[in-house]
Parts: C-alpha cells; sequence; structure tokens
C-alpha cells in the first residue's frame, strides 16, 4: 500500500502535517476526514509527480479537484458550518483559477438567497446535470451532508471506472501504432530500394509485390494528399459521430463486437446501476432519476432503454419489465435484480449491489484484456509481416531462378 506525505487543515485552520498509508488520494481523504482534517495537498513517497494535463485542466475543472472540494463541503457541514462560510474556507484552498472563480461567485449567489443547487446550475461544464439533481434532492430532505458524501463516492467510483478502462486500452494502442510506425518507415525506405533493384533486373511483379510497391511509391509522392485525406476522414468521422443515426448504429456495432462488446455493457450497466441507485438514493424521483441517468450514460442503445422504461413508468408499469425486454442491451440479471428491489421496496440497494458486481466485472475484464487482446494482435501483425515478406521474396526467388 502507497504512503503518502501530507498536509491538511482543520476547521479551527489549524494545519498539520505528516504521512499514512492509504489505497489511493481518495482514500486518504476520506481516512482524514474522518479525524476532522481536510486535505489539502499530498505526495505520494518514493514515486515522482507527474506532468498531468488532468490536474492542470487548461480551460476546465479536474475530477480530482471536484471530488475532494465535494468531501470537504461534507465534512464542513456536518461540522455545522454554513454553507457560505463552508465555500469561503475552499475557495482560499482551491488552486484552478476558474473553479475559484466559480465558488466565489456561487458563494456570492448564496449570500444573496439563492440555493446551493441552483447557484451550481450555472455552471455546467463544472456541474453536471447529475450533480445539481442530487444536490437539490439533498436540500429538499434536509440530507445535504449525506447527498455531498454519495456525490463524492459516486465520482470516485466514475474516475475508478474509467482509469481502468484507459489503462486498458493503453497497451492495445502502444503496439496498434507501433506496428503502423513500422510498416511506414519500411515503405518508404527499405521498399523503394528494393523497387528500384527489380526494375532494373527486369523482374515480373506478382500482384502482392505491386501493392506494396504502389503503397510505397503513394506514400512517398503523394505524402501530403494522404495525410490531407486521413485528416478529412478523421474529421468527416468526427462529423458523423455527431448525428444521431451514425451514432446510433456506430453503438450498435460496438454492442455486437467480439471482446469489446461485453465491457461496453458491463460499464454501461454499472454506470446506469450507480447513478439511478445514488439518485433515488437522495431523494430524486424515480422520473427525474431516469431523465438524469439517461444524460449520464453515452452509448445511445441504453440512452433508449432509459427513455421507454420513462414511458412504461408513466403508464404505471415497473421499471423492471422495460429492463427485462431489453435483454440484448442489459444483461438479463440486471432485470432480475431490479424487479427484486422493486418488489422488496430496497430498490436503491439492490442497484448499487448491481453497480458494484459490474465495477468488479469490468475490473476483471480489464486486467485480462491484455492477454485476450495480445494474441489477436500476434494474429494481425504475423499476417502483415508474412504478407509483407512473401511478396518482397517472391521476385528475389524468380530473379535467382532465372540466373
Amino acid at each position: 500500500m502507497p504512503t503518502f506525505k501530507f498536509k491538511a487543515k482543520n476547521l479551527k485552520g489549524e494545519e498539520t502535517e505528516g504521512t499514512r498509508e492509504a489505497e489511493d488520494r481518495f482514500a486518504l481523504a476520506r481516512i482524514l476526514r474522518q479525524d476532522n482534517f481536510i486535505l489539502i495537498d499530498f505526495k505520494e513517497e518514493g514515486k515522482k509527480k507527474k506532468f498531468d494535463l488532468k490536474s492542470i485542466s487548461i480551460g476546465g475543472v479536474s475530477a480530482n479537484d471536484k471530488i475532494i472540494f465535494t468531501h470537504n463541503l461534507a465534512v464542513m457541514i456536518e461540522a455545522g458550518l454554513p454553507i457560505s462560510k463552508s465555500l469561503k474556507i475552499l475557495i482560499k484552498q482551491t488552486r484552478n483559477p476558474k473553479f475559484k472563480k466559480a465558488l466565489l461567485q456561487i458563494s456570492t449567489n448564496i449570500i444573496k438567497g439563492d440555493s446551493l443547487s441552483s447557484s451550481m446550475a450555472k455552471y455546467p461544464k463544472i456541474f453536471s446535470n447529475l450533480y445539481v439533481s442530487m444536490i437539490k434532492a439533498g436540500e429538499k430532505t434536509g440530507k445535504l451532508q449525506e447527498t455531498l458524501d454519495l456525490i463524492a463516492d459516486q465520482m470516485e467510483k466514475e474516475a475508478h471506472l474509467k482509469k481502468k478502462v484507459k489503462s486498458a486500452m493503453v497497451y492495445p494502442a502502444i503496439i496498434v501504432t507501433a506496428m503502423i510506425g513500422v510498416a511506414i518507415l519500411m515503405l518508404i525506405y527499405v521498399v523503394p530500394s528494393l523497387t528500384s533493384t527489380f526494375e532494373e533486373l527486369g523482374v515480373e511483379l506478382p500482384i502482392s509485390t505491386q501493392i506494396i510497391v504502389w503503397l510505397s511509391n503513394s506514400l512517398v509522392t503523394n505524402s501530403l494528399l494522404i495525410l490531407g485525406v486521413v485528416l478529412i476522414f478523421i474529421m468527416l468521422f468526427v462529423y458523423l459521430f455527431r448525428k444521431p443515426n451514425f451514432r446510433n448504429k456506430f453503438d450498435g456495432i460496438l454492442l455486437r463486437t467480439p471482446i469489446v462488446a461485453p465491457l461496453v455493457q458491463k460499464i454501461n450497466s454499472a454506470r446506469t446501476a450507480r447513478t439511478l441507485s445514488s439518485l433515488i438514493d437522495s431523494g430524486v424521483s424515480i422520473l427525474e432519476a431516469i431523465d438524469t441517468t439517461k444524460n449520464v450514460v453515452q452509448n445511445t442503445k441504453y440512452k433508449q432503454v432509459l427513455k421507454e422504461a420513462k414511458k412504461e413508468i408513466q403508464k404505471g408499469e415497473p421499471i423492471a419489465s422495460t429492463f427485462k425486454k431489453s435483454d440484448k442491451i442489459f444483461p438479463i440479471l440486471f432485470g432480475e435484480m431490479t424487479a427484486v428491489g422493486e418488489e422488496t421496496g430496497k430498490l436503491s440497494e439492490m442497484l448499487l449491489q448491481l453497480a458494484e458486481y459490474y465495477e468488479e466485472e469490468v475490473d476483471e475484464i480489464t486486467k485480462n484484456m491484455a492477454t485476450i487482446i495480445e494474441p489477436v494482435l500476434m494474429i494481425i501483425i504475423g499476417v502483415a509481416v508474412g504478407f509483407f515478406a512473401i511478396s518482397m521474396i517472391k521476385p528475389m526467388y524468380s530473379m535467382l531462378g532465372a540466373i
């Protein structure tokens, strides 16, 4: 377990520093909160601080900043401090200029009589619809401190989930990038020299060799044109990706793609379950919770199911009926467990269990992702190398045969 060197401050303004063992920075913040201290700064011992664009968040506010802010605000409200005073303290220790400016304005609005949720709603790029909805529910039910803790936990789990998925994608991305880089170098520097030799000796080239020679000539003579075509293709894909019809088809393909499909299904199931659980637990109505969750999930197929679920609820049907009918989108277990939660009156708890179950499943898949993808990549590399080798060696054999 890593050891962190930290600085913290209590509600009286007294600072302390020391070292603690913790699973990660979020666990460290929780441990210090139990002693009524707020984490100000930290550094993992034996590890150099990495240059992290997320921590700088040019033009934005990082998830880390918002998680620590939410946890700390919960501690202060639990201690009995007014929201305006709590914000005043947190503003002093906020380093991100954009976040500091937003918090200053939110504090001013609260002093004028606005609620915390309505003030935060004016900054949708910082505080999501989910965040604001939960804060609003917490204010209505008088459980703002508990809601803030719930939001922070939700954000932590979401951050961990994203981190796991990104980590799983690093290895394949490196291998594919290296393959493309080596292929380009071979086509630019190796193939032209072999081509000139074949031309001098008048060797008849097979189809496969002609394809490689054509690719090499195109890359050498029309490199700027090819680069332009690639950029146009990327821009076109991004443009189409924003179109609902194209995005819907693309998301459907993802759910039918081997290896990728189980990961997509479990990530979206975990996100749906945790978001719904958090909102319902905060006191948000089921219809409003579904609306908010629909905006949180990324895959359009899941958005459609949630949209249908809202219609069914308005007709008086249970939410589980929609999940059961959509067993190609949501796993069968999702619908069955949701039905049990509705029948027992423990829907929030059951959804939380589902979220934790699917998050563990994602963890297992991402851990094994390299093992799963490696053989596929090796086959692709083998086929590519074999094709190139045969295409270049075959004319040489023909040349030797002629001699």
